[in-house]
């Protein structure tokens, strides 16, 4: 087992709390559990909490939390940093207490990004009630979902996340720009960097169980002028099919299902050549050269006839019929035989 086993939650700067609120709940689902002046804290499951909006000045990433396996992973993890030369905070009883914690150590990776490892994420059982019909987010083992950060030089944050924390290279691409994604468990990565020349946040995604619940947002996100980022489309790698929306803060929420699970003992880094989308994933923001460098990319794995098989999870799908007489006239025997 890894020291570091699954995102825990996202700790967000913003100044427009109301605005992140009718986000976090309308369209995405999440439950709000606190609503103060100055702090908006919501649920996606039996965690306290997930996603923290706090009304510090700026709009951007003010720390994400990585759960660890055990409070001996967690010495060292804090050993392995301060060795490697990077400060270490231990997290004191307010911190704990704040982050809905048991302990927890904080460090910086080479970019400035606060990162917090923690012990024991403080669980709940209230059940957790969405604030629109969903069948709940994917999370449990997985972890939160994943974030992506924009950084200058992908080379220098590498040795950090890869040697110094743990982190397992899932696949990395070098066209039309330089990313790196990373597993902690078996979702397909829990942290990506994007080597866009830029310091920032990317994205953080949330999956959910259902299809359907990604369409229905999809609806939803399309009656605001301005808020879909990226249309509704499928990537190469993890094989999620997502949208993704502007939020307050400027940068963006992939909205997904059907992510790709791998097993960590026999994974295999690979680079992808491919590009990061099957289809769809049109990015209207981007320069014009860029979208269609992307859309070229795209028709490209339609040329090869690029397919991915569809990850499903027991509770969300039915085996339909069509594959042959034979297999058909036996799932239908089993069917009668059952009711």
């Amino acid at each position: 087992m890894r020291d570091i086993i699954a995102l825990s939650y996202l700790g967000l700067q913003s100044t427009q709390l109301e605005d992140w609120s009718d986000l976090a709940t309308r369209l995405l689902g999440m439950q709000q559990v606190e609503q103060s002046s100055t702090l908006h804290r919501f649920r996606m499951d039996d965690q306290v909490q997930r996603l923290i909006i706090d009304s510090a000045s700026g709009e951007d990433l003010g720390y994400f939390g990585f759960e660890v396996a055990d409070e001996a992973a967690l010495q060292r993890l804090a050993a392995r940093l301060e060795a490697s030369g990077h400060a270490v905070t231990r997290g004191n009883g307010a911190l704990a207490d704040a982050r809905e914690v048991d302990d927890l150590i904080v460090t910086h990776d080479p970019a400035g990004h606060r990162v917090e490892l923690v012990l024991r994420p403080h669980r709940t059982t209230d059940p957790f009630v969405p604030s629109r019909p969903i069948s709940g987010f994917r999370t449990g083992a997985q972890g939160m979902g994943h974030v992506v950060m924009n950084v200058e030089q992908v080379e220098v944050l590498l040795p950090f996340y890869r040697d110094v924390l743990g982190f397992g290279v899932s696949d990395y691409g070098l066209q039309p720009y330089g990313l790196y994604f990373f597993h902690v468990n078996g979702r397909h990565h829990s942290f990506a960097m994007v080597g866009s020349g830029k310091r920032g946040f990317h994205h953080f995604m949330v999956e959910l169980y259902s299809l359907d619940d990604v369409g229905q947002g999809y609806d939803l996100a399309q009656l605001e002028e301005g808020r879909i980022a990226y249309t509704l489309g499928r990537h190469t790698n993890d094989f999620m099919t997502s949208f993704y929306v502007r939020t307050p803060s400027g940068f963006f929420i992939e909205y997904g299902w059907g992510g790709r699970t791998i097993d960590p003992t026999t994974w295999q880094p690979h680079e992808t050549t491919v590009g990061p989308s099957l289809w769809g994933h049109e990015r209207p923001f981007m320069s014009r050269e860029m979208q269609e460098r992307l859309r070229e990319m795209r028709l490209n794995c339609a040329r090869a006839g690029l397919r991915q098989p569809v990850q499903v999870i027991p509770g969300n799908f039915e085996i339909g019929q069509g594959i042959c007489p034979w297999l058909d006239a036996e799932l239908a025997q089993g069917r009668r035989a059952i009711a």
